[in-house]
């Protein structure tokens, strides 16, 4: 046994406290140099979200309680009216202090946007409108405020922001949006900071989700960022970042303060950041590589199909078209007849509109209070913005046209509100009562157009239907006389002793067949060498409605039942057939119209559903479990699917974007879990062409929605989910559905064949007044002539006394373009979103006399243009 001494035993002990004490010294050296890591704080929500009445007040008390604190803000800007009102004192006390806007500012504003929407999924115009309208309001409270850095708590993100960010002033942009994934997160990529560079070519220096970023186990809206947990930290620092940056913007409500709390459970040290403070004196100096992002790295996944969210996608589109052509009307109207520009009347429209495109609405439509919810907001907010819009353009449209009285008179005057020349079909809505026998249409020039008489739908009353040439955002007239329509030949029907249906005009030869449930067996484009479309070798049917309703036996087609086939327009202008049919218990009628010359084949369907039948993956559990990855509404072959089995070979896909159009690489679209989620979204058309760029198909959606495709997989249009959805929601069927596309077969490219001009053709369609036969010299008139091809305008209003116009150019080429204005121009400059004037354009007078000027603008690029006219 060995004995040790008291002598020994005290002696070690002084060693052990002297070595434990430099322990502590050298952990300590090595904290007080270990590398920093940084946070953003902040809170988002709003008046129609959730901000409580003593929000304002907890943000002002926190933030003096916490003088190291810094706040990130994405508050709806309509949010102020209502804080001031209520908590006045709180109001005034943080104006004080969001009144300091230097890097050290313990405030900024990183999302400004009217209705803080989803972006992906509206108009580019409608993009540029929440900003613009956002930003105007948060500087009526803080005339102070900056805009610096764009960065949102959800998935707010469109691949043609970088453009408009920089425009609009904002210097920098962050893609992170760790603490609500629900509705999507965008792909990682690799770096601290990148170059993200947008479809024109613009660059914004942006913090990216990065590669390390991963999504975090045991759940299904959070990526491991959003704590500043030490592993999330310790991996990006082995990544290679100098300055790793977490963030969390909490649900104003949340009764936190700041969100690290006392960092017990997070790496330290950590510094609370606004995003200036982060990009101008932090991470300054960070090497940056120029990162490719497109539309399909959003990485997004909504309950598509279901009938709430096609109502809402359906509303705000129909919205986002009559305002920019109201707009277009009056501005018309001011500068031809001197009236008087609605402005107050178009910014409510505006911000009625914005706010139903907020993002609540699309993925908590059912949120909220009974007749109250998100859903129920929209029918509100657009209803109301297309009230102003009628009341606006009835007015226009008088004064555009001559005064007349309620019997038909003797001309029509026709309106084109797309500054491209235009030759298609007009809806003229004849007066009830007025004899539609013996009628024929002639233009100024007295040469008889193609005309058609239809009875008008759901009333006794008739639609004249004729072939319009139009110029290029102007007007032209036509005369009516009571002479006998001498065309006897153009678009007609023919059944066949098989009962197959041969629809024909000048430019397609398309069979429908009522024993396969009345699908497209044979669709033929005569004017491309006749080439068929329809692959006849496929197992499924072009046009079928299919999918798996899960109640009802699973898998099941319209193409199981026979259907009748109903000729309601058998030309010469103009066809319309029926299909009634069955899918599964429930009946449906598809309408499919041709016209005469016209490109596209425009069809609708309307669901006429027997209960509430579930369509989809599976049901779903009862205790559904939000963390479970695995959801029934992911997987779109599972879904009631429109498919178009195309004779194509080597299948790619291309589809359209704000402001962008971008080639698919995805190698399929599936997915059914949130961690493999794809942008599979439809905004306004996508296109199938074929390996050699040599055909294609284009389809066009009257809503923002998803699709499938693959290499073995023919195309398929989300026509209905119903079953279980985000937040435990039933997303039910409680009505018919309603939905229209159309179809154009062409040659090469995409831009080559014009599809984004073709769809704005579908959004904004001719219009037709009746005017008296006292007719004004001008016949026809053009307000606004661009020489060259694929530039669009998407927005022209009156600011002041000026002309206000945005050009995009969706399918041209880089070269400089004419643009001829038809009205006065004493100066053109070019501005910024913001409002600032880049240069002044040189003007030259054309051989008519009229004023233009020369612009170059890339492709995918969107231009502002100031006339003035003193």
């Amino acid at each position: 046994m060995m004995v040790v001494s008291f002598l020994q035993i005290n002696s070690c002990m002084n060693l052990f406290v002297k070595w434990f004490a430099g322990c502590i010294i050298l952990l300590s050296f090595q904290m007080s140099f270990a590398q920093k890591a940084y946070f953003a704080d902040g809170y988002h929500g709003g008046i129609y979200g959730h901000i409580p009445e003593w929000q304002t007040r907890f943000m002002v008390d926190k933030l003096n309680q916490f003088p190291d604190w810094r706040i990130n803000l994405e508050l709806e800007p309509e949010s102020w009216d209502t804080i001031k009102r209520k908590d006045l004192s709180a109001y005034l006390e943080f104006r004080k202090l969001i009144a300091d806007q230097t890097v050290s500012g313990k405030i900024e504003y990183v999302n400004p946007t009217y209705g803080q929407s989803y972006m992906y999924n509206i108009s580019g115009e409608s993009v540029i409108r929440q900003f613009q309208y956002g930003m105007a309001k948060l500087r009526v409270h803080f005339p102070e405020i900056r805009f610096t850095t764009y960065s949102v708590e959800e998935p707010c993100f469109t691949s043609a922001l970088p453009g408009i960010l920089t425009s609009l002033g904002i210097k920098y942009a962050v893609l992170k949006n760790p603490n609500t994934c629900w509705g999507g997160y965008t792909r990682a990529f690799d770096g601290e900071l990148v170059n993200w560079t947008g479809p024109d070519g613009t660059k914004i220096s942006t913090v990216p989700r990065y590669r390390i970023e991963a999504l975090k186990p045991n759940s299904a809206w959070e990526t491991i960022a959003a704590s500043n947990s030490p592993e999330y930290i310790h991996a990006a620092l082995n990544d290679g970042m100098a300055h790793p940056v977490g963030m969390c913007y909490q649900d104003a409500g949340w009764k936190n303060g700041p969100w690290l709390g006392d960092g017990q459970h997070s790496y330290q040290p950590s510094e609370y950041t606004t995003w200036r403070h982060y990009f101008e004196n932090i991470s300054l100096n960070t090497p940056r590589r120029d990162m490719a992002f497109t539309q399909e790295d959003i990485l997004v996944g909504l309950v598509w199909g279901a009938q709430v969210l096609q109502r809402i996608a359906q509303q705000v589109r129909y919205t986002e078209n009559k305002l920019v052509m109201t707009e277009k009307l009056a501005t018309m109207n001011h500068i031809y007849h001197g009236s008087s520009w609605p402005k107050s009347s178009f910014e409510e429209a505006w911000k009625n509109l914005l706010l139903a495109q907020h993002h609540d609405c699309w993925i908590v439509p059912f949120n909220g209070k009974v007749n109250d919810t998100w859903a129920d907001k929209v029918v509100k907010w657009t209803g109301r913005a297309n009230f102003i819009c009628d009341s606006i353009s009835n007015g226009a449209l008088g004064s555009l046209s001559l005064p007349k009285t309620g019997s038909l008179k003797s001309y029509i005057r026709t309106f084109n509100t797309l500054a491209v020349p235009r030759d298609e079909v007009v809806v003229f809505p004849l007066p009830a009562g007025s004899d539609a026998a013996d009628m024929g249409l002639y233009d100024i020039q007295g040469k008889e157009i193609l005309s058609q008489i239809v009875s008008r739908p759901g009333s006794e009353g008739n639609d004249l239907l004729f072939l319009a040439s139009l110029p290029s955002l102007g007007f032209a007239d036509y005369q009516i006389k009571k002479e006998k329509n001498s065309f006897t030949k153009g678009a007609n029907i023919t059944v066949l002793p098989d009962s197959t249906c041969v629809i024909e005009t000048d430019l397609y030869r398309i069979v429908l067949d009522p024993s396969k449930g009345g699908s497209i067996v044979s669709f033929v484009a005569k004017q491309l060498g006749y080439k068929e479309f329809v692959d006849k070798g496929n197992d499924r049917h072009f046009n079928e409605l299919r999918g798996n309703f899960y109640g009802e036996g699973g898998f099941r087609s319209s193409t199981e039942t026979r259907a009748s086939l109903r000729i309601l327009e058998n030309g010469p202008l103009r066809i319309k057939v029926a299909i009634d049919g069955m899918i599964a218990a429930h009946p449906f009628t598809q309408v499919l119209t041709a016209v005469q010359g016209q490109k596209r084949i425009d069809l609708e369907v309307t669901i006429h559903w027997k209960g509430n039948t579930g369509i989809g993956e599976f049901e779903g559990p009862a205790n559904y479990k939000a963390e479970e990855p695995h959801k029934a509404f992911y997987d779109d072959r599972f879904k009631l699917l429109t498919l178009f089995p195309l004779n194509l070979a080597s299948q790619k896909v291309y589809k359209n974007a704000p402001f962008d159009v971008v080639e698919s690489k995805l190698s399929n679209t599936f997915f059914n879990r949130w961690d493999s989620i794809k942008n599979n979204v439809i905004l306004n058309w996508l296109d199938v062409i074929d390996g050699e760029g040599k055909y294609g198909m284009a389809v066009f959606s009257d809503h923002t929605t998803s699709y499938a495709h693959s290499p073995g997989y023919p195309l398929g249009f989300t026509l209905q989910y119903s079953g279980g959805g985000l937040f435990f929601r039933n997303y039910k069927l409680d009505g018919p559905t309603h939905v229209t596309y159309a179809l154009l077969p062409h040659a090469g490219m995409w831009d080559k064949s014009e599809l984004w001009t073709e769809g704005e053709k579908i959004n904004e369609p001719l219009m037709a007044v009746n005017i008296g036969s006292n007719l004004s010299k001008e016949k026809s008139k053009s307000l606004i002539e661009m020489n060259g091809k694929g530039w669009e305008l998407t927005s022209m209003v009156i600011d002041g006394k000026d002309l206000l116009m945005r050009i995009f150019n969706a399918e041209g080429d880089a070269k400089p373009q004419k643009i001829v204005f038809g009205c006065k121009a004493d100066a053109v400059m070019l501005v910024e979103l913001s409002g600032s004037t880049l240069k002044e354009l040189k003007m030259e007078k054309e051989k008519n006399g009229k004023m233009a000027v020369t612009l170059a603008i890339p492709r995918f690029g969107v231009r502002t243009i100031r006339v003035r006219r003193e």
